[in-house]
């Protein structure tokens, strides 16, 4: 699996519970989020167009920071 990293513009628990359920529904992604730094570091088979579509389904601002290599 490949690990992604991306800037979602989240300020609060609400938005980042948004990034849980939309992520959850895709399925097949373990993530972490860091709320205070606003990223989520996705790992994933899906490729990173169908993870920031998916992230962009909360209605935050989101982008791709780039890929973490896994340690």
């Amino acid at each position: 699996f490949q690990k992604h990293e991306f800037f979602v513009d989240m300020t609060c628990e609400g938005c980042s519970n948004a990034v849980t359920r939309v992520l959850h529904k895709l399925g097949g992604v373990q993530f972490d989020i860091d709320l205070p730094n606003k990223k989520v570091c996705i790992e994933s088979e899906h490729n990173v167009d169908t993870l920031l579509e998916t992230l962009k389904k909360t209605g935050k601002n989101a982008s791709y920071l780039g890929e973490k290599s896994a340690q």
